[in-house]
Formats: structure tokens, sequence, C-alpha cells
């Protein structure tokens, strides 16, 4: 399986489920993080393979076109997967924060009660 695939493999969509403390959210954020910075690196190299299609097609003949387009459409992909995957490691950082933030006021709750 793909990096890419994995972004919506059973097993981290079980993960993510399962994530229950701040600490499990910021796990997926720093995973979710770095598998967009990945995927944003993979589309600059196929960008800087198109273009290289486009200014050197006389090297490849028949062949220019189709890695061209198969080239557009990997990096259209890992484009895609960049962004959802900046989107999810957005959503799980806030839930880490509300988590923080609640588990702040219940402690503050539980110190004034005890006084």
């Amino acid at each position: 399986m793909s990096r890419y695939e994995a972004i919506d493999s059973p097993a981290l969509r079980q993960t993510v489920e399962n994530a229950r403390t701040r600490e499990d959210h910021e796990a997926l954020t720093r995973h979710f993080e770095m598998l967009a910075s990945e995927m944003r690196n993979r589309a600059e190299e196929q960008r800087k393979l198109f273009h290289h299609y486009e200014e050197k097609s006389y090297l490849y003949g028949r062949q220019a076109q189709d890695r061209q387009s198969h080239t557009w459409a990997l990096m259209l992909k890992y484009e895609k997967a960049a962004k959802m995957s900046q989107i999810y490691a957005t959503s799980h950082r806030k839930i880490a924060s509300q988590l923080e933030q609640d588990s702040s006021r219940s402690l503050q709750q539980t110190a004034d009660w005890q006084m």
C-alpha cells in the first residue's frame, strides 16, 4: 500500500475512530502533517517531470503525450492527498485543543470545588 493509499486505509480509519485523548489527536495531527508534506513534495516532483516532458517531448516520440498525461494525473492525485491530509491535521489539532481546554476547565472546577 502506498503512502497515498494509506490516507484512507482501514487501519488508519480505526485509529482515528479510537482516538480519545489529546495525545491521540496530537499524534494524528503530526501524522497527517507529515503525510501532507510528503504528498506536496511528490506533487512538486511530478510538476517538474511534467514540465520536462513538455519541453523535451521530441525525446519521447509518440510516448510524450502519454507521459505528460500520466504525470499530470499523478500530480493532481498527490495535490489532492496533500490538501486532504492538511484538512485532517487541522481537524485533529482543533480537537486536541478543545480537549486540552476542557481538561483545564475540569481541573480548575475540581480545584475550586475542593476548596
